[in-house]
Order: structure tokens, then sequence, then C-alpha cells
């Protein structure tokens, strides 16, 4: 199946784009390029209800399918506590604040010094991994 954009940054900034235009909350995009082959960006985001993880959620989908090529995968919408939506070169994972806590996927992918906010200068983990 054909990617979601032509670059993997190009996946990257649509799924930060979606973050920042339905106002998730903690944005976090990690470059996992050389960490992983599943991936080449991991983003987490919480949203403050589950209506807003569902909200957030469909926002990024809908992205997705406005750019050309639908999401490889979505889970767990239903419930929105989780929502993991794969555009292939970029993994989003949506999360109310207590399941984002108790998981803390960041510190499993044990990049903890490679985290990048979104409103940073260097936002995407464009600084090297």
């Amino acid at each position: 199946m054909k990617a979601i954009a032509d670059t993997p940054e190009a996946a990257r900034d649509l799924v930060r784009d979606a973050l920042e235009e339905m106002k998730a909350e903690h944005p976090v995009i990690l470059d996992v390029r050389g960490r992983t082959a599943i991936t080449d960006f991991m983003a987490f985001a919480t949203g403050n209800s589950r209506r807003h993880v569902k909200s957030i959620s469909e926002r990024l989908v809908e992205r997705a399918k406005a750019a050309g090529c639908p999401p490889l995968g979505v889970e767990g919408l239903e419930g929105g506590e989780w929502v993991l939506v794969d555009l292939g070169d970029a993994v989003a994972h949506v999360m109310l604040e207590e399941v984002r806590d108790f998981y803390r996927l960041e510190r499993i992918w044990g990049v903890d010094d490679d985290l990048d906010a979104l409103g940073e200068d260097d936002a995407a983990g464009q600084g090297g991994g």
C-alpha cells in the first residue's frame, strides 16, 4: 500500500498539524528511524476527554484521506481512551492523560533525551537520531 505522503517528514508534518489544530495536549513526535523498522516517526498526544481523543484521531484520519491515502489502520476509536492511527511513515497514539501516564510509551522507546515538544524549534526530532 502507498505511503501516506511523499516523505516520512510529510507524514510527520500531517500528524503535527492535526494535533495542533485539534489542541491536543502535550504532543511529542519522536524520530525513531534506526530504532525500529515499523515506522519513522512516533507521535504521542493527550486528549482531555474521550470525546477529545476521538475528535483528534478522527481529524487525523480526515487529513490523511484528504492527502490522498487513508491510514493503514486505526485502533481504539470506539473506546476513546487510546487511539492508534497508523500512517505508515508515522504512527500516532492519542490517549487520555491517565492512560498515557500509565503506559509511558515515550520511556519504553528509550528516547527520553530526544523528546521534542511540537512548539520547539526542533519539534519533529530532526536534530538526529
